[in-house]
């Protein structure tokens, strides 16, 4: 689950974001002006930004640029206007911009540059959390060797990895069709609800199904949303 900051002076357009966004599993804060934006930013330091362009007190691209210029864009920043021209876009970009959205926005476009834009953001700070080279060699040299062969150190065996849903499961077959039918049906869900991080529109896309029938059918089951999505950091 990230923290997401939606900047944009319009009020539709700011709940649809939030509507989507939220049914995705994110966290998500909303400000309609420069100046709420700066106090967000500060107050929840957000995983991404979906930043407006045009906005009336201070438009989004010197926003960015103060963000810029103080060290703050320390996270991917998704420029949207309806009316910028492709100056202003490359602009954005040379500033720091992460990727750059044409209202109207579609759904798709949304998901895809948010996914990308935390996709890169956990990739710098799993970058940014490597250990440094001269830690590394000094690491290699505490590593146990027993008959030429290399035994990781005792505090690292302790790490346990949680697996997550199984693929492969086991069902009660003596009992009726629609029993064991439906109970096929929810951990089907349930697994890929855990797979897809609780996102109801990649488990649409997977299973095939409308996003309607597919509420309605986790409904039926008595399927837990809330366990498929991500906890928070």
């Amino acid at each position: 689950m990230a923290n997401i900051l939606v900047v944009d002076d319009e009020l539709g357009i700011r709940d649809l974001l939030f509507e989507i966004l939220n049914d995705e599993g994110h966290n998500v804060e909303l400000a309609e002006n420069a100046a709420e934006a700066r106090a967000a930013r500060q107050r929840a330091r957000p995983d991404l930004v979906l930043l407006d362009i045009w906005m009336p007190d201070t438009d989004g691209v010197t926003l960015l640029k103060e963000w810029s210029t103080a060290g703050l864009l320390t996270m991917p920043v998704v420029m949207m206007s309806g009316h910028a021209t492709i100056d202003t876009a490359v602009d954005a970009t040379r500033i720091g911009a992460f990727a750059f959205l044409e209202k109207p926005i579609t759904m798709q476009k949304l998901l895809k540059a948010v996914e990308q834009g935390l996709a890169r953001e956990s990739a710098r700070r799993a970058a940014a959390s490597v250990v440094p080279a001269a830690a590394s060699n000094s690491f290699a040299a505490a590593v146990t060797t027993v008959n030429d062969s290399a035994m990781m150190p005792t505090p690292l065996q302790a790490v346990v990895v949680d697996a997550g849903p199984q693929s492969n499961q086991s069902f009660d077959l003596d009992r009726p069709l629609r029993d064991a039918r439906d109970g096929f049906e929810k951990a089907y869900f349930e697994f890929h609800l855990a797979m897809e991080n609780g996102s109801m529109t990649r488990v649409a896309e997977k299973t095939g199904l409308e996003r309607t029938h597919l509420y309605r059918k986790l409904k039926q089951l008595g399927v837990d949303l809330s366990r498929g999505r991500r906890s928070a950091v």
